[in-house]
C-alpha cells in the first residue's frame, strides 16, 4: 500500500466504531482492489512533537498505569490515544476553524476495547502561546485553542507542526493531564461526504429533535443524509449535554453502517470522501495496526463517556479578546482530571471515593 492510501484506510478505521476504529473484514478485503487506485496527494502527517514551554508553564506529567496483563494485539502497544476533533470549519480545507467536537479515543490493544471521552467547548482553559498575541490573556475556551494553532491569517500562535491539533492536545496536557498520542481532525464538509458517500444513516429518537431548521425530527426512526447528521450532532437547542448524546446517537448508527455488509459496495466513494480532507499524523505503522484491530474488534466494546453534568455549572466571564461577557463552564478540574486518569487507566468509572454522589454518562453503541 502506499503512504496515502494507509492513511485513508486508517482514518476509515477510526471512524467506523465510534469515531474510534473498525471498517471490518469485508471492507478490508474490498478495499485491497483499490490498493493500486491512486487516490490523490498524501494528507497532513506532521507528528505532535511537543516543545519547550516557557517558564510560567509546566505540563502536567503523564504516569503510566500498570497495564492488565496479556500481549497487546496487531503489533501495538497496550494502549492508545488518539485526540479527535470535530472542526467547525464550514471550507475545504483546516486553516481556520473552532473545535466544534473534542473527544479523546483511548484504544486497548490488550483488551482489546474503545472507549471516548468527550470534552465540553466551552470549559474556561489555559491555553500556552496566546498570551504574547492576546495583551497578556492566557485563558480562553477549550475550543479556540485548535483555532489559535493552525496558520489563517491573524491567528497561527505557535509554529509547530502540529499546528491546531498540537496546540489543542497540549492544552489538554496542561488543564486535564491528558495523554495524546496521534491525532484526527475532520471539518463539517468532510462528515457530511462520508455520511453520503454510504448513503446515509438510519437514527432512532426516544423524542423530538428541537432543530430550528427541521421541525419534522419527531419521535421515531429517521433516515437521515449527510447534512441532516451533521445538523442534529450540532443541535444544543437542549443544551451541550444533550448535544453531546446526540453525537453519541449519530456516531454510533454511522459505526453500524460502516461494518456492515451492504456498506461494502460503497467503499470506493468513502475513500474518495477523504482524500485531501483530513488532518492527521498517524503514521503507517499505527494505520497497519488501527486496521488490523478494527477486524479483531467485538463491537459491544465500545463504550463513548462524558463526565457527569452536575459536575458543571453555567456562568458567563468577560473575555477582553473579544470585550463582552462569554458562556463558559464553571467545574473544579480536579475533579475532572481525577476522571481522566480513570479513563486513561482503563478503569472508567471506578466510583472514586470523593466524586460518588456524581454519575458518569456511558453511551453503548448496540
Amino acid at each position: 500500500m502506499t503512504k496515502i492510501q494507509k492513511i485513508i484506510v486508517a482514518i476509515l478505521s477510526v471512524l467506523a466504531l465510534g469515531l474510534s476504529i473498525g471498517v471490518g473484514y469485508e471492507g478490508l478485503q474490498v478495499y485491497q482492489h483499490w490498493a493500486n487506485h491512486p487516490l490523490g496527494a498524501p494528507l497532513p502527517t506532521s507528528a505532535y512533537t511537543p516543545i519547550s514551554l516557557p517558564p510560567t508553564w509546566t505540563a502536567l506529567p503523564y504516569t503510566p498505569i500498570t497495564p492488565v496483563s496479556g500481549t497487546p494485539l496487531c503489533g501495538g502497544p497496550r494502549a492508545m490515544n488518539i485526540l479527535l476533533i470535530g472542526s467547525d470549519t464550514r471550507g475545504t480545507d483546516y486553516t481556520y476553524g473552532l473545535a466544534d467536537v473534542t473527544r479523546v479515543v483511548r484504544i486497548d490493544f490488550v483488551k482489546p476495547d474503545v472507549t471516548m471521552l468527550d470534552f465540553p467547548r466551552d470549559l474556561w482553559v489555559k491555553i500556552p502561546y496566546i498570551a504574547s498575541h492576546l495583551n497578556g490573556q492566557d485563558h480562553e475556551k477549550l475550543n479556540q485553542a485548535y483555532l489559535y494553532g493552525n496558520p489563517g491569517d491573524g491567528f497561527h500562535y505557535w509554529d509547530d507542526p502540529s499546528a491546531g491539533p498540537g496546540l489543542l492536545a497540549l492544552t489538554l496536557n496542561i488543564n486535564f493531564n491528558v495523554h495524546v498520542d496521534h491525532y484526527i481532525a475532520v471539518n463539517m464538509k468532510t462528515f457530511i461526504k462520508m455520511v453520503d458517500a454510504v448513503g446515509g444513516i438510519d437514527v432512532t429518537f426516544d423524542k423530538p429533535v428541537a432543530l430550528s431548521h427541521n421541525p419534522d425530527l419527531q419521535a421515531g426512526l429517521h433516515h437521515l443524509n449527510g447534512a441532516e447528521a451533521l445538523e442534529v450532532a450540532r443541535d444544543r437547542a437542549d443544551g451541550v449535554f444533550s448535544r453531546g448524546d446526540y453525537q453519541n446517537t449519530i456516531l454510533c448508527a454511522l459505526r453500524q453502517k460502516l461494518t456492515s455488509p451492504q456498506v461494502v459496495t460503497e467503499i470506493p466513494d468513502l475513500i474518495n470522501a477523504f482524500q485531501d480532507s483530513v488532518q492527521t499524523d498517524l503514521s503507517p505503522q499505527v494505520m497497519e495496526q488501527l486496521t488490523c484491530l478494527g477486524a479483531q474488534l467485538p463491537r459491544e466494546n465500545i463504550d463513548m463517556y462524558n463526565f457527569p453534568e452536575n459536575l458543571f455549572t453555567g456562568t458567563r466571564i468577560h473575555d477582553p479578546v473579544f470585550g463582552k461577557d462569554v458562556f463558559i463552564w464553571k467545574v473544579d478540574f480536579n475533579i475532572l482530571q481525577n476522571y481522566v486518569a480513570e479513563f486513561q487507566a482503563g478503569t472508567w468509572p471506578d466510583d472514586p471515593s470523593d466524586q460518588a454522589a456524581s454519575s458518569p454518562t456511558t453511551s453503548l453503541c448496540q
